[in-house]
């Protein structure tokens, strides 16, 4: 690895990736030399709807065609994947006022550890700020259409975990 290159890391859950994510890593890929999109093994506040793996698979496939973005799991500190890596920038996406405030928070945890690695925010696109994996996994998991929310391996896998909405749910929604 050279530390010529200008490297950023774009740390997240990615459970699953979306077009919200995609459209900050592609952002970030237009302005450093280097991004390594660090998917967190094991997310210790919350749960994993996809394995480690298949989370990796998708991020490969919908960036297959960003020659600079390269996709790692880590499970150690984010500062310290960000050390091993080279890289002394970490990008973040804001969508809504409430990133912000976790954001913020995880900034100045981060600053403690890490002042050397500075953290850039970017602010979702318009068109997919309102896009998150929870809100993907929420409509899926209700048998609704999230094709132009995600990835199409991602719509295609959702559909195959969901084929008629979440178990148990009534066929019509008035019963």
């Amino acid at each position: 690895m050279s530390n010529d290159l200008r490297t950023a890391i774009c740390p997240g859950s990615y459970d699953p990736v979306t077009l919200s994510h995609l459209d900050i890593i592609r952002r970030a890929a237009a302005i450093f030399d280097r991004v390594v999109v660090g998917v967190v093994r094991e997310p210790s506040h919350k749960e994993t709807m996809f394995s480690v793996e298949e989370r990796v698979a998708f991020l490969e496939e919908a960036l297959r065609d960003q020659d600079n973005v390269e996709v790692d799991v880590f499970s150690e500190l984010v500062v310290e994947f960000a050390k091993r890596w080279g890289a002394h920038t970490m990008v973040k996406g804001l969508r809504v006022i409430s990133d912000f405030e976790w954001e913020f928070q995880m900034n100045q945890l981060n600053r403690h550890l890490a002042p050397e690695i500075e953290t850039v925010y970017v602010m979702a696109s318009p068109q997919v700020s309102f896009v998150s994996s929870s809100g993907v996994k929420e409509i899926a998991a209700f048998g609704g259409k999230v094709d132009e929310l995600v990835p199409d391996t991602v719509a295609r896998r959702l559909a195959e975990k969901f084929p008629n909405g979440r178990p148990g749910a009534p066929e019509n929604p008035r019963e």
